[in-house]
């Protein structure tokens, strides 16, 4: 006999979880299906973890806002405000610009320096730079330790999480207070209400149920050098060399935007990286080839970079859930009563889950969200040619 709530949440990760606290916090039974034996050790856990406000669409710098001002009040979250930094190339500084004014329209705190002052605070090559902006308060978390917590919460609010369950068919439970039938192998489960928080899954569950949500993976390496300070090939025997010598440390997550490549401090390490946009798909592994094409970028703008000696065992892969236009699924389906998106989110999924939670529960509950979400509604893509918005800022 399948097992009944009022929602069944499919995905532990981050979204997942925040989801999963809020509709539980609503008063709602929540079930929680996770495919892996732990929460949050897929996109989640693989995460760069970065949280910013700087973005080019207006429902992207308020849902980023308004998690960061709850991770700063978590424990768990390990906030650390280490900033962010954009170095702008005069062939991208105009665009830029229109988002930095966006960004101070709604009262964020970025600032718009001049290549010099970029300088001082990561050293760079800076003679192609016509700007840069800078967010203090932008930063780092700790993607696991806020999702355990989201899910802690839920748990404390009545919710049930089931690992080792993943989603094998979905169907018609028959009827209202069982819409959706979901088939794993810990067990059959039933709901009036399913969200599809799968992130890179999202859209192979989707169509589990005869449904199409435009969301896929896309794999994305993050590299890691050695501690800081350990000896380079160069280094005499017995040495101890110093790149970033006269650099505040932690660095802050630096984004050279003519190439996309961006670094940030990670413990006594650095860690980096420059997206694929072919490597899409379920492809695993670290892409050690794709190391010959970031590598000389990284030196390209940050000369010092030359220093610095790699750990490969350090380094790891993950998914980015993409979507075309690079904005994330938020809301009902059409057609498809009690199903909710909560997916796609391509690659800022940690710096928005906070809020997409209170927005999502706040969705099934019908009531209004705190933050107009419309245009993330899955219906943007149902024209037969759409006219879509697309996020300029995907690190």
């Amino acid at each position: 006999m399948a097992q009944r709530s009022d929602a069944l949440v499919i995905g532990a990760g981050i979204i997942g979880a925040a989801c999963a606290r809020r509709l539980a916090e609503a008063g709602l039974r929540v079930t929680v299906l996770e495919r892996e034996p732990a929460p949050a050790t897929a996109s989640t856990g693989r995460s760069a973890a970065g949280v910013r406000v700087q973005f080019s669409e207006a429902v992207n710098v308020l849902l980023s806002a308004a998690s960061i001002d709850e991770y700063r009040t978590m424990p768990e979250a390990g906030y650390q405000p280490v900033g962010y930094l954009f170095l702008v190339p005069g062939e991208h500084w105009t665009s830029h610009l229109r988002g930095f004014e966006l960004q101070r329209s709604l009262g964020m705190p970025v600032e718009r320096l001049d290549g010099e002052q970029a300088a001082r605070i990561v050293r760079a090559r800076i003679d192609d730079v016509a700007g840069a902006t800078w967010c203090a308060s932008d930063g780092i978390v700790d993607p696991h330790g806020i999702t355990m917590a989201f899910l802690a919460e839920a748990r404390r609010h009545g919710a049930s999480i089931r690992l080792n369950a993943p989603v094998e068919a979905i169907d018609d439970g028959g009827d209202a207070s069982a819409r959706w039938r979901v088939h794993t192998p810990a067990g059959e489960f039933e709901a009036p209400v399913l969200v599809n928080c799968a992130g890179a899954w999202a859209g192979g569950l989707a169509a589990l149920a005869g449904l199409e949500v435009p969301v896929g993976p896309a794999r994305r390496i993050v590299f890691a050098t050695a501690p800081l300070g350990a000896p380079t090939a160069s280094s005499p025997a017995g040495a101890k060399s110093s790149p970033l010598a006269g650099m505040n440390r932690p660095l802050p997550l630096t984004v050279d935007v003519g190439s996309g490549l961006w670094l940030r401090s990670e413990g006594t390490r650095l860690i980096f990286g420059l997206s694929n946009p072919d490597d899409t798909g379920f492809l695993e592994g670290i892409d050690w080839p794709w190391l010959e094409t970031v590598y000389p970028v990284a030196v390209e703008r940050f000369p010092w970079f030359e220093q610095l000696a790699l750990d490969r065992k350090a380094s790891w892969w993950g998914y980015y859930e993409v979507t075309p236009d690079h904005q994330p699924v938020v809301g009902p389906m059409p057609g498809a009563a009690g199903w909710f998106n909560a997916c796609g989110f391509s690659g800022h999924g940690v710096q928005q889950a906070a809020a997409i939670g209170r927005v999502l529960s706040a969705q099934v509950c019908g009531e209004a969200p705190f933050i107009d979400v419309t245009s993330l509604s899955i219906e943007r893509f149902a024209a037969p040619q759409p006219s879509l918005r697309r996020e300029q800022l995907i690190v």
